[in-house]
């Protein structure tokens, strides 16, 4: 007998590669359906990918009574026009389902008006983004269509979840200069509709186990990387099915992975495995930089002893009687919004003032692809050690555990997991003083200029033990699954007889 996860795992699965009307024709299908079926939470994900399929598979693996229903993370605008008519058809019906949890990707409105027998549920609308103040190259290039589709999934949800104040804040109040689009009869007050139904609930984070052996060597500038017990990354459920983003751990790796939540006795169990190197050495090994707080970082010499780099930058690594450059990691997707220009351009004045560093530019790529990543992997090339998407989670962590400074140029960013998880692994952040950052980083770790970043990464690449001694203010399990699991629970809780 299959259980209830495994026959979900699998109708979810039927449903995302479109083969649904022939595969409900096989010998077991209808024992599948009725597991299906006896599910109360429906978890609905117009683009399944990046954030949005993490999000869905914690649900997926910690709610018992969950079925999910996705479609792939391709052509985000025809999944934004017409994934509610895709759904409307792919979901079967079910008395059993009390709430429904999904993206604002989806036209919630275009759902239920499809599937009145949804009209019942508790409707749950998670926002990751919004398209109210999505940057775009020019103001007539935004298309009114994905805010508007917003706001009216807004309005017929029964709770609208945000993952920061920043992103609530950014669309509750553009509302009402967003409506000034139409020509004539704009609604009125829609926000003072929406607001009461608000709420902000972070992004729940699985983060990895990180040892103090991985710290020390970081400090002591030991050769030869990390080796694979350095960290453990979240175990891999037996229910998930493989795919191309995170195969199946086997053999060894599977001893990799271990949720941090589990690990409280472990090697960090008496410095927060949030922060970095210095919380975990002893006391008086802590060398904390004088001006912490301030928002600056000085530009120091380096040690008399220490030998200077080889003209060129010194990208890599030095060897004996070298300090190891500092080792910067940018793990974004590669799109404009993310401003990849201003990130290289200041690399660019690293490297003709002769300063040493070692890079590694990871993230996921699209279709279209900026034309600086390419002239930026000519112009950089003595400095690369990694270069382009790692599909490996295990090796996307090792590669942020080795590295000492995180660096974000976003000109879009409502949570950014990707920092949080580099903090976590021990990276100093850099961060604009705009967007989100503010409310998740302290000001000594944010720049309001490219001067101001450039200057603050010129005196890191001065001196890497800034960095790699420097205790992160950072409390990153704070936005941890354990942390947040009741929020969620709650959230997802069945209520009977609910109706809008």
């Amino acid at each position: 007998m299959q259980t209830a996860a495994g026959a979900c795992l699998k109708l979810r699965h039927y449903v995302r590669t479109e083969r649904v009307r022939v595969l409900f024709s096989t010998d077991n299908i209808q024992e599948e359906i009725s597991n299906s079926l006896s599910m109360s939470v429906l978890l609905v994900e117009a683009f399944y990918g990046g954030s949005h399929k993490q999000l869905i598979d914690l649900l997926r693996e910690n709610v018992g009574d969950c079925v999910a229903f996705t479609l792939p993370a391709k052509k985000w605008h025809w999944r934004a026009r017409t994934a509610a008519l895709y759904f409307m058809q792919a979901i079967p019906a079910s008395s059993s389902y009390r709430v429904l949890f999904a993206s604002s990707v989806l036209n919630l409105a275009e759902l239920v008006a499809l599937r009145p027998d949804l009209v019942r549920l508790k409707k749950v609308l998670y926002f990751h983004e919004n398209q109210l103040v999505y940057p775009v190259r020019k103001s007539q290039d935004r298309d009114f269509q994905y805010g508007y589709n917003q706001v009216l999934s807004c309005l017929v949800a029964d709770v609208v979840v945000f993952n920061s104040s920043f992103n609530m804040e950014s669309f509750l109040s553009s509302i009402l200069s967003f409506m000034r689009m139409i020509p004539d009869h704009r609604p009125k007050e829609l926000d003072k509709l929406i607001r009461p139904k608000c709420r902000v609930l972070h992004f729940p984070i699985q983060f990895p186990h990180v040892t103090r052996q991985r710290f020390d060597q970081k400090l002591h500038d030991r050769p030869g990387g990390f080796c694979s017990d350095d960290f453990r990354a979240p175990r891999a459920s037996q229910d998930r099915p493989s795919s191309p983003g995170r195969p199946e751990a086997q053999g060894s790796d599977e001893e990799l992975v271990r949720p941090v939540e589990e690990e409280l006795e472990g090697p960090l169990r008496h410095c927060s495995p949030l922060t970095s190197k210095a919380s975990c050495q002893d006391p008086e090994d802590s060398q904390l930089d004088p001006n912490e707080g301030t928002g600056q970082v000085p530009v120091y010499p380096r040690d008399e002893d220490v030998e200077e780099e080889d003209e060129g930058g010194g990208g890599g690594g030095g060897g004996e009687g070298h300090v190891r450059p500092i080792h910067i990691v940018w793990p974004h997707r590669w799109e404009h919004d993310k401003d990849p220009e201003l990130f290289f351009k200041t690399l660019l004045k690293l490297k003709e003032r002769g300063l040493g560093f070692q890079l590694s530019v990871l993230g996921e790529t699209f279709t279209e692809v900026p034309d600086i990543f390419a002239a930026a992997r000519m112009d950089l090339d003595v400095h690369v050690l990694h270069w382009g998407f790692m599909p490996r989670r295990e090796d996307y962590l090792r590669v942020l555990c080795e590295a000492d400074v995180v660096v974000s140029t976003a000109r879009h960013e409502f949570f950014g997991v990707a920092m949080i998880e580099a903090v976590h692994c021990g990276c100093y952040p850099l961060c604009p003083k705009a967007l989100v950052y503010p409310e998740i980083f302290p000001p000594e770790y944010l720049y309001s200029t490219p001067e101001q970043l450039c200057k603050k990464l010129q005196g890191l690449c001065k001196r890497p033990d800034m960095a790699r001694r420097h205790h992160i203010k950072v409390d990153t399990l704070s936005y941890s699954w354990a942390a947040l699991k009741e929020d969620y629970m709650s959230l997802l809780a069945s209520q009977e007889d609910h109706h809008p």
